[in-house]
């Protein structure tokens, strides 16, 4: 079968809490605490697209790796072997084997929760979901309900990842600083610090890490399984 070229078009746009990568869950439905909004472009804007939404629980989104494709411009920006972070970096493994965002089509796939549907509004309908993974502004291709009994595979193999999603931090905050933040947001940034956001080749004790979280500049040092916040900064609009 001769190959035969399709455009995508996207349908909407995330609204999340991720103004960079760094700090973006590694996969979706990690941190339930986070929240983040579907807002839909104007072709799309329409609310009997969304009848029957409100039915389910969970929803796949489809969405581009849009920092990738930028980056790649003058061609594919893809390898068929990656270095998984969560493998120390020095790994490499088959593109396929894993969930990296340098891949031929540069598409990603999140498992979220739907928190509400809001038919209409200033900007259309609007969905909001829980535990999403998206930079701030990513293009979503598609929506589709998840559906568990077909779904979800309990039994299912985790590969190498299985190892490395159970790796988690403590949060210490012996200066308060997350008493700044509303109680959402709090839960959430915690969840996000959690799971670790370092790669997993950095170990330095001494490096004071950064990431951009909700309009606010979080820095913190990792000594073994313990996270420790430095700073908590307001940024300038």
């Amino acid at each position: 079968m001769p190959d035969t070229p399709y455009s995508l078009v996207p349908i909407a746009h995330i609204r999340s809490e991720f103004a960079e990568k760094f700090g973006i869950p590694r996969q979706s439905g990690l941190v339930d605490d986070l929240r983040a909004q579907v807002v839909f472009t104007p072709p799309f804007r329409s609310p009997e697209a969304l009848r029957g939404l409100q039915d389910y629980s969970h929803l796949w989104l489809i969405w581009q790796f849009s920092q990738v494709v930028e980056a790649g411009a003058d061609g594919p920006n893809w390898s068929p072997t990656v270095r998984p972070p969560r493998l120390g970096g020095n790994v490499r493994m088959g593109v396929f084997a894993t969930r990296s965002p340098f891949r031929p089509n540069a598409l990603g796939l999140s498992c979220v929760r739907l928190v509400e549907v809001c038919p209409r509004g200033p900007e259309g309908p609007t969905l909001t979901v829980a535990g999403a993974d998206l930079l701030d502004g990513t293009p979503i291709y598609d929506i589709k309900p998840y559906l568990p009994g077909v779904d979800a595979h309990p039994q299912a193999l985790a590969g190498f990842a299985g190892p490395a999603a159970a790796h988690t931090l403590a949060v210490r905050d012996p200066a308060g600083l997350l008493d700044t933040l509303d109680p959402q947001r709090r839960a959430a940034l915690c969840g996000v610090l959690q799971n670790d956001p370092r790669p997993g080749y950095q170990h330095d004790p001494a490096r004071v890490y950064g990431l951009r979280f909700a309009g606010y500049s979080v820095h913190f040092t990792v000594q073994g399984a313990d996270l420790t916040l430095t700073a908590l900064e307001k940024e300038e609009a």
